[in-house]
């Protein structure tokens, strides 16, 4: 390895965020350990997500796009609808020429799970059931305490914990993700034809809500709906209810699209929770600890572009560890390189969820032929150095 003298790298969190991390790191050639809380995989059923193609991308470098494309489906068009069902537009979705970099829709948890038996297979340790509850720190390393009175020691520690980060409480306490003005419910309708077909999501502007949906290959059908208002009960960033599917019916009958439909035949509950972000300017990083993924950077689910963020998070944090002489310098050059990027996507999205900015026009935010791209290209392609100036 010729960056930074650091050999061994704790990464808390084993979700989206920490796997990826994990990935990039062990890549470097760093001596990886994971710690994820909850002691089985995510089950998180209802819930999916669409990987922009900047995330298919990063994962790519990686050296995990087969283990992704073996799960979901590619999407390779986008289609809006108003809230008369009327067709405003129908365009293709991202680098839609190049397979590996097509947009993909799948559920969170497959996508927990294939990253987490990546790491395992590249024969980087994973621990389960580690909960962490303190950090300290000094000149020459840090250490995690958990829960069950274990400790761990290494040169740096990644906190890819999300919403609720333990690491970021110890970094800036003072720091609490906000409600972005929505709550978002999601679920899966097996068997609902005439949804556009397969490779098309769909978003329908709807006088009370927004609606998405997509069909898998199998006929069953994703869908998620933002709806305004006050926030559900609070009970922690992120936490997620079910709820009966008759609670959003009424709002999506209003408009005559096939969102109503869609929800009519969803069986048993649907799951619900609020839009949180992250306040702008926060610290990410302090000493030999760095915030990555949502313990940095949430965003409301507007944008769609949370899981990408975090796998191009992993791509560039450890090519800034690998090329950068020192841990400080690398994180500093790693945070140069990803807020512009990441606090504008909080900023639109949030903007959006609250109906202060106007919903992005109906092409793959992340695929745009100017000088922003082809820095990112750069940023994620990994046999290009990573420049300590951002």
């Amino acid at each position: 390895m010729t960056g930074t003298a650091a050999t061994r790298v704790l990464v808390i969190g084993g979700g989206i965020a920490g796997s990826a991390a994990a990935l990039g790191l062990h890549r470097a050639g760093l001596d990886v350990r994971v710690y994820e809380a909850h002691p089985g995989a995510d089950q998180d059923a209802g819930a999916f997500l669409t990987l922009a193609s900047a995330g298919m991308r990063a994962l790519t470098q990686l050296e995990a796009g087969r283990a992704v494309t073996a799960i979901g489906f590619p999407l390779t068009s986008l289609r809006l609808l108003d809230a008369a069902g009327t067709e405003l537009a129908h365009v293709p979705l991202g680098e839609v020429a190049e397979p590996g970099l097509r947009y993909r829709c799948l559920r969170r948890a497959e996508l927990n799970s294939a990253l987490q038996q990546e790491v395992s297979r590249r024969g980087i340790r994973l621990v389960r059931g580690a909960r962490l509850t303190s950090v300290t720190g000094g000149p020459g390393g840090v250490t995690a305490r958990f829960a069950d009175g274990g400790t761990a020691g290494g040169e740096l520690l990644i906190g890819a914990d999300g919403l609720n980060s333990t690491v970021r409480r110890a970094l800036a306490p003072e720091v609490r993700p906000g409600y972005a003005g929505q709550r978002v419910f999601y679920g899966r309708t097996p068997g609902a034809p005439g949804t556009g077909g397969s490779g098309v999501i769909t978003m329908v502007r709807g006088s009370t809500s927004a609606f998405g949906y997509a069909q898998a290959p199998a006929g069953e059908t994703y869908w998620f709906a933002r709806v305004g208002g006050d926030p559900l009960p609070e009970r922690g960033p992120g936490a997620r209810s079910a709820v009966p599917r008759e609670e959003l019916l009424p709002l999506l009958r209003a408009d005559p699209t096939p969102a109503a439909a869609l929800v009519a035949a969803c069986p048993g509950p649907v799951m619900v929770t609020n839009a949180t972000e992250m306040p702008l300017g926060t610290r990410w990083h302090t000493g030999r600890v760095l915030l990555v993924g949502d313990a940095a950077h949430a965003a409301s689910p507007a944008t769609g572009q949370g899981a990408s963020m975090a796998l191009e998070d992993a791509v560039v944090l450890a090519k800034a560890l690998r090329d950068l002489p020192d841990p400080e310098r690398a994180f500093e050059a790693y945070e140069r390189h990803r807020r512009p990027r990441v606090e504008h996507n909080i900023t639109v999205s949030g903007g959006i969820s609250r109906g202060t900015h106007a919903p992005a026009r109906p092409a793959a935010p992340d695929h745009r032929p100017d000088h922003q791209d082809e820095e990112l290209i750069r940023q994620l392609d990994w046999d290009t150095p990573l420049s300590g100036e951002g």
